[in-house]
């Protein structure tokens, strides 16, 4: 029993300075749980392929008068509304609120927050609720029977 005392009195780190490390080492990860997440929702994301705008091509006979089609832009949700054979909206379909992702009701032309009761009307504007802006808009047109959506 003395051998097993003698090897933990002579190992290289003590109880304390382990102790010591495991604590700065859990108050640095919760640092950079904390920091992480708020850096990237403040830092503008980096503008990659060389100046080149994403965009995104549908034909026009998919979407319908009237209709709403969700797809990805820039990695995120986003809902393209057909309002006439001519008139287009491309918008994100994440609320500004908390990032939750609004729902198109056709009867109503709104856009609605599930989470917290945003409103925003078709061109996303806020009608209602804890939204503090409207929502991101894109360009949309209609090209040769092919609708382009990309960054405004």
């Amino acid at each position: 029993m003395e051998e097993a005392d003698k090897s933990w009195s002579e190992a290289p780190v003590s109880r304390r300075a382990f102790v010591g490390s495991a604590v700065i080492g859990s108050a640095i990860a919760a640092a950079a749980g904390v920091f992480y997440p708020l850096a990237r929702y403040l830092l503008p994301e980096s503008k990659s392929g060389g100046g080149k705008k994403e965009t995104y091509t549908v034909a026009l006979n998919e979407v319908h008068v009237g209709e709403a089609r969700f797809f990805t832009f820039k990695r995120r949700p986003a809902l393209l509304i057909r309002k006439s054979d001519t008139e287009l909206v491309a918008l994100s379909a994440v609320c500004t609120h908390l990032g939750c992702i609004v729902k198109y009701h056709e009867e109503s032309k709104q856009l609605l927050c599930p989470c917290h009761g945003a409103k925003y009307d078709q061109n996303g504007r806020v009608l209602g609720g804890p939204a503090p802006k409207p929502l991101t808009a894109y360009n949309a047109r209609i090209e040769a029977g092919t609708i382009v959506v990309e960054e405004a």
